[in-house]
């Protein structure tokens, strides 16, 4: 996950109001439910010292989320009395998180939206294509190619002439297959999605795929069900567009733990990996993590950091973090300074599943990939 979306929480000072709702069923009852939800929020702002202004405006916010537009809930972070930014979650959080603290809670959004690659969903046949863009929010047209419509149909005849107008309908299908592949490709790159899935035609999803750039074709995957033509959509294919995003994440975080385990300090050789605070503060602040990674509730995600204003002001006491400038050094916890650090640096972010195996995470719940080596100090 990218979080360069969330930089306009890290131009204010804060602190900042964090609230993570559900927007329940779209019943009378559910309606209840969420204005009883909505208050209880506001309460536990104003009870963990929010100023009136900001609870305001959490409350206006929350008042209109509707499970129509937002089926899961959405996350509010306000300060100031302004709400800053607003997110549509793709899971219900277990439950309501509301807090006032130094820094945006973080952590929660990673794991209830981060973990949502986007999908280019290409339905061909073999004089074009319609792009759909599958994320977290409803699916939205992402464009579409037409290629030559004549000739596109052979014939069943054995004359010379037929199988000469059969190798021109040939050409127009692969003439369309590279049309479309260039389009699909065009597509990949402004609509900042993940993967691919190519759903209509057999023959014409297998050309197509044949003419992707290595890039493209490494995250794309092909599916049997749906087309093109209207009303082809299917439960089937839903299947296989929320396999294909789930296999996504799941080769992700595979790729990420074996680079992770190659790298991580332990020799006597230059490392590539950083697990625990102190490894992952230091490249913090030289702006050296690459990808984050974070395993839900692990035990330093709660440690005691110390902050500035920037991104690259951290540090494990307040006497170290006023020594690299910083006036009023405020706490702040791991997890929380981290991310606004992988934001405003363009580091990746990955949570990684609490049940792998213990030795193949970063200890204490934390670890980075760097942008690049560098010599462990010798003790």
């Amino acid at each position: 996950m990218k979080l360069s979306f969330l930089e306009p929480l890290f131009d204010r000072p804060g602190p900042w109001a964090t609230v993570y709702f559900g927007s329940a069923q779209n019943d009378e009852s559910a309606a209840k439910q969420r204005e009883l939800a909505v208050r209880e929020c506001c309460r536990t702002l104003e009870r963990e010292g929010a100023d009136e202004a900001t609870v305001s405006a959490v409350r206006d916010a929350l008042t209109g989320v509707h499970p129509a537009e937002d089926p899961s809930g959405r996350v509010v972070f306000a300060t100031g009395g302004e709400v800053v930014l607003s997110h549509r979650l793709s899971r219900p959080p277990q439950q309501q998180i509301a807090c006032w603290a130094p820094l945006p809670r973080i952590t929660p959004l990673v794991e209830l939206a981060g973990q949502d690659p986007a999908c280019l969903v290409a339905y061909v046949d073999r004089t074009g294509a319609d792009f759909e863009l599958r994320g977290a929010a409803r699916p939205r047209d992402a464009g579409q190619v037409e290629g030559q419509d004549h000739p596109v149909h052979r014939t069943g005849s054995a004359d010379w002439s037929e199988r000469h107008f059969q190798l021109k309908v040939e050409n127009t299908w692969d003439q369309n297959a590279a049309e479309i592949a260039e389009a699909l490709a065009a597509a990949f790159d402004e609509s900042g999605a993940d993967l691919v899935v190519l759903a209509g035609d057999p023959r014409e999803r297998s050309a197509v795929h044949e003419r992707l750039t290595d890039a493209v074709r490494k995250v794309t995957l092909g599916t049997e069900h749906g087309g093109r033509a209207a009303g082809s959509e299917s439960p089937p294919l839903e299947r296989d567009i929320q396999h294909a995003r789930r296999e996504h994440v799941r080769r992700r975080v595979d790729e990420a733990l074996e680079r992770f385990r190659a790298g991580r300090v332990g020799t006597e050789r230059a490392t590539s990996a950083v697990e625990g605070v102190p490894a992952l503060v230091e490249a913090a602040r030289e702006h050296r993590m690459e990808t984050l990674l974070i395993v839900p509730d692990g035990p330093d995600a709660h440690r005691e950091v110390w902050v500035g204003g920037g991104a690259d002001q951290l540090a494990l006491r307040r006497t170290d973090a006023q020594a690299l400038g910083e006036g009023e050094p405020i706490s702040a916890r791991a997890d929380d300074a981290l991310l606004r650090s992988a934001a405003v640096t363009a580091a990746e972010v990955l949570v990684v599943p609490s049940d792998e195996d213990a030795d193949a995470v970063p200890a204490g719940g934390l670890g980075a990939l760097l942008r690049w080596t560098y010599e462990p100090a010798l003790a």
